[in-house]
């Protein structure tokens, strides 16, 4: 295939990347004791982008012969050339350093089958409902995309790519009276089902989802309020990606938001740094090579609460004089590359948990996303779910409670923090980044003692 795509790109005399991708994509459901979905699809081809006088053309084809990706590439270069008459800025692409040879992210070697896996995944939803009479209803979900990727650029790139995503989604919901209460455990890798399972056990997971589910029906509310508040790693990597990650995506930069113009500057407590990386291995945004073919590096956007980079394609690597460090992705072969986050992290400090904790005499130990998820915008603000808190009092834990959301503006927050853990968990690979086409991305941290918002209720 290389070989193909090699040849069929050094017949044009424009830049060119042709992108052939295959994608198996694995879906199993098990829901309130029935098997509610099995699904085994497969979609391939090939997108070729072609850039003419500053301006991209793009065309995907399901045509992977010899003829058909020379036909791809006539009219996405055409398409360039007429729209370049009408585009003002010229895209000029940065130089990178460019993938080339083979790049395996995972060991496939003892797979069971699929009829194994429908095994787990029924029994392990089994064990939801039968752990307690409250619980009312039950579901685990396996997805599971498995790629191979072969990327030619016409200046050098040559990436042969091989790459599997799984992931878990235990959903537990119980009841008593007209009382709901939902509780989800999820996780993803990049790797084996071996590795998924290494990561977090199925049945554990299954036990931690429905007896959360059962305690939250006697959990009482916290008042809202300012609150000093320990996030867990879950919600430091939900707090990276959505409310900072997003905001220094070069794409959006450009768009305005509140990170435009302030490289250099302080944006965060001394104790935080936060990076992008890509060759985190096994987790579940690993890109050891995008799709533009540029290899995969950590990108250390603040470090030591100084904002230093954007993350970028080469496109934008070029107005902003930056490197590219592989965050342009796509999602399937129909789909362009876009700037992209991979693993979003903010990195350990040196501190102790227990002792954070000790730290607060009126605060919150504030655990994973809640149920209804979240959102922020390009100014930082966000307002996230939390899934459970427990209140601290006097420098001690005390009880759960629920329907807790957190808000602020995420920069004022990190500027706020004044304790991080020495722990460290990158553990939010279950779901997907939504920016106009998904991408399987990661996030997570240390705990991070700072100040919040804190909106619940109280009866």
């Amino acid at each position: 295939m290389l070989d193909l795509l090699k040849e069929a790109i050094s017949q044009t005399a424009e830049y060119a990347e042709i992108r052939y991708h295959k994608r198996e994509q694995t879906s199993i459901e098990a829901k309130n004791g029935r098997l509610a979905r099995v699904e085994r699809r497969t979609l391939a081809g090939a997108g070729v982008r072609c850039l003419v006088d500053g301006c991209w053309g793009f065309v995907s084809t399901t045509d992977v012969t010899h003829d058909g990706l020379r036909k791809a590439i006539s009219e996405a270069a055409e398409a360039a050339r007429i729209g370049a008459e009408l585009r003002r800025e010229k895209v000029v692409l940065a130089p990178a350093k460019l993938a080339q040879g083979e790049f395996v992210y995972y060991d496939l070697a003892g797979e069971p089958s699929i009829a194994e896996k429908i095994q787990v995944v029924m029994a392990a939803e089994k064990r939801v409902r039968e752990r307690s009479s409250l619980i009312v209803a039950s579901s685990v979900r396996y997805l599971q995309y498995e790629d191979e990727k072969y990327i030619v650029t016409s200046d050098g790139a040559a990436a042969h790519i091989l790459d599997n995503k799984p992931s878990f989604h235990v959903t537990a919901t119980a009841g008593r009276g007209n009382q709901l209460e939902m509780a989800i455990k999820s996780w993803g890798v990049t790797g084996s089902w071996k590795d998924l399972l290494g990561k977090v056990r199925l049945d554990k997971a299954a036990d931690d989802a429905a007896d959360l589910a059962v305690r939250k029906l006697d959990a009482g509310y916290v008042r809202g309020g300012q609150y000093t508040v320990i996030l867990d790693p879950m919600l430091v990597g939900v707090l990276a990606h959505e409310a900072i990650g997003h905001t220094v995506e070069a794409d959006f930069v450009q768009a305005g938001s509140v990170a435009q113009g302030k490289i250099g500057q302080k944006v965060a407590s001394d104790l935080v740094t936060m990076v992008d990386d890509g060759t985190i291995a096994g987790a579940a945004g690993m890109v050891l090579a995008d799709d533009e073919g540029v290899l995969g590096q950590r990108t250390v956007i603040i470090d030591s609460g100084i904002l230093r980079d954007y993350l970028h394609s080469r496109e934008s690597a070029q107005t902003f004089g930056a490197e590219p460090r592989g965050n342009a992705r796509a999602f399937t072969y129909s789909d362009e590359p876009l700037i992209r986050m991979t693993n979003t992290c903010v990195l350990p400090g040196k501190d102790d948990l227990d002792q954070m904790i000790a730290g607060i005499d009126d605060g919150l130990l504030l655990r994973e996303m809640g149920v209804g998820g979240g959102q922020a915008d390009s100014t930082a603000e966000f307002m996230f779910g939390v899934a459970e808190g427990y209140v601290i009092k006097h420098g001690k834990l005390g009880e759960l409670v629920k329907s807790i959301t957190i808000s602020g503006q995420a920069f004022e927050v990190l500027q706020s923090v004044d304790a991080v853990s020495s722990d460290f968990i990158c553990g939010l690979g279950a779901g997907h980044c939504g920016k106009w086409q998904p991408a399987k991305v990661d996030a997570g941290g240390p705990y991070l003692r700072c100040r919040v918002t804190v909106g619940g209720r109280h009866e």
